[in-house]
Parts: C-alpha cells; structure tokens; sequence
C-alpha cells in the first residue's frame, strides 16, 4: 500500500550523503545493521507458496546466523496456518513484536480505539515464548497532534513496551508489488533485474541512513532495517544478507539493535514518525535540506523502475 495514500507532502530533494564512500573503516566504525520484519502478510503466490517463502526467509536467517525481528499484524496472523509458520520464527528464537492487530493508520483512528486493537493483538501474541513488548507503527506514523503523539507514548510506558523504531527505512514492499505482477503476468519472468533493482535500492537507503546518523549523532547506530515477509525477500533475503556482510557491515541479532540508545529517544516532531534517524535530524533542524518527506515512498522509486523497464 502506497503511503502517499496516507501522507501528503511535496518531496523535498535529496542531496545524496556519499553514497559512493569506499574508505576503509575500523572495526569499531564498521556499520551494523539487523533484519526487522514487519506484517507477516503470508499467502500463495504462483511464483512462491506462503509455506515456501517463509522457509526461505527463515533459511537465509539461518544461513547467517542471524535472529530477526518479526513486528507482526495479528489480522495476518490470525488463522491455523499462519500461526503455524509464525510458531518456526518462535522455534528459530527470533524476536516476535506487535504491529497492532489492524494495521491502521493510526493519526486517523481514535486513541481509544487505536490502543485496544494494540491491546488485542498483544493477547493473540503472548502465546509465543519469544513475544517481546516492542511496538512498531504502521506505516511509521506516531501522531499528528502533540496530544495524540505523547498519549500514545505514554500508554506504550504503561504497558511496558518500547517503540521498535526503523533507522533504515526503504520500499521493499513496492518493489515487491512489481515484481508480483510482472510474474502473474509473466511466470517465466527474468528475475535477476529484480534483485539487482533491490539490492542496489537497499544499500543507497542504509548508506543515507547512516551517513544521516553521523552527521546527527556523530556516530554509526546499531541499524534495523525494514523490510516486509513478501515475495521479493523470500526470494532475495539471502542476496541482501551476503551485500551487507560484502560491504563491510556487520550482522547483528535484532535484540542487540535495539540495546542502541538511539531506540530510547523521543523526537520532538511534528507529524511523528519516519525512520527515528531522519526525525532527529529533522528535530535539529541542520539538515532540512537531505530530508524528504515522507522519507521513503514507492513514488521516489516508481521512475527508476518505468526506465529499467521493471
């Protein structure tokens, strides 16, 4: 889903934070950066079964001994099959966090609404030992208003759970849109340009996203970057995983991401949300000019892909 549905904005343009950088860094300069998953949307495709994409996606983990965090929505989940394949990232020890059980935009829904369809989700999850009271909003909206922002931060401090913030935000899911029909179109579909659309795409996001860091905080945070249980990762993960770890950056588990300080912080912005990088620079108010909103969209990525013919 498009979050130009959503957000209305005039994208700002973006200067580009060296994204060609290739000095060598020490080991403790070395970015770090640990998978986040959100929805856990599973379903059939003719290109890769529900069951199928979630093995891979738990292989690759697997293949580099990784654990994930998977921010599920509990209308995704909420089925006998499902929650089956929701109990392997149990087993595998992966960190399991609510992502409301709705998947609504929260600055249109009512408070108390909004934190009752937490509340349920939270009921369907705690099932799994590996439930953990991290939130992530959908759509990285937090408030539109001071009041419905610092409410909702402080119902979350109530009931014990802790923001699960994104530091490198990116659009996967869109990709994953283009791909998905181009194979129902097209079954036997050359997939590598695909991949390589994506991976390129993922290292201009995390490169921004930690140079923004830098500049901000003058240093390199514990990275978590979303990506979402589709299609494109079920086939790809592995490829992203191998990137990163190519490049130079290392691997972390999702709990040891969010031991960072930076996942403590409470930007002071209005309308909340977005990567909780880009809303500290945006609270500074030094860096307007690399800023766009909202910071990452399917429109920023739509022309790029008309050109490659994807």
């Amino acid at each position: 889903m498009n979050r130009r549905q959503f957000v209305k904005s005039t994208a700002l343009s973006l200067a580009m934070l060296g994204m060609g950088r290739t000095a060598l860094l020490s080991a403790d300069q070395k970015p770090r950066i640990a998978i986040t998953m959100d929805d856990f949307n599973v379903f059939d495709t003719p290109a890769l079964s529900g069951t199928a994409r979630n093995q891979a996606i738990l292989d690759a983990l697997r293949q580099f001994n990784l654990r994930a965090a998977m921010f599920v929505a509990g209308k995704y989940a909420d089925n006998e099959k499902n929650l089956a394949l929701l109990h392997a990232w149990n087993a595998q020890k992966h960190l399991i966090g609510n992502h409301t059980y709705s998947h609504r935009y929260y600055p249109n829904i009512k408070f108390e609404e909004y934190t009752q369809d937490i509340l349920r989700n939270e009921t369907l999850l705690k099932q799994f030992p590996h439930y953990r009271r991290f939130f992530r909003f959908p759509y990285l909206q937090e408030g539109k208003t001071v009041e419905q922002r610092d409410r909702m931060r402080a119902f979350l401090k109530e009931r014990g759970y802790r923001n699960g913030h994104v530091t490198v935000d990116a659009s996967d899911w869109y990709v994953d849109d283009r791909l998905r029909k181009r194979l129902k179109d097209d079954p036997k579909a050359d997939v590598k340009p695909y991949r390589d659309f994506y991976l390129n795409h993922l290292w201009e996001r995390a490169t921004y996203y930690d140079e923004l860091s830098r500049k901000t905080l003058g240093r390199s945070v514990r990275h978590t970057l979303l990506v979402h249980h589709n299609v494109l990762n079920g086939l790809f993960l592995g490829d992203v995983l191998h990137m990163f770890k190519s490049k130079g950056w290392k691997l972390i588990d999702a709990g040891e991401a969010f031991t960072d300080p930076v996942f403590s912080a409470e930007p002071q912005i209005l309308p909340a949300g977005q990567s909780i990088i880009w809303a500290l620079a945006k609270e500074t108010g030094k860096f307007d000019q690399l800023l766009r909103y909202p910071g990452e969209d399917g429109d920023y990525e739509k022309p790029k892909m008309d050109a490659l013919g994807l």
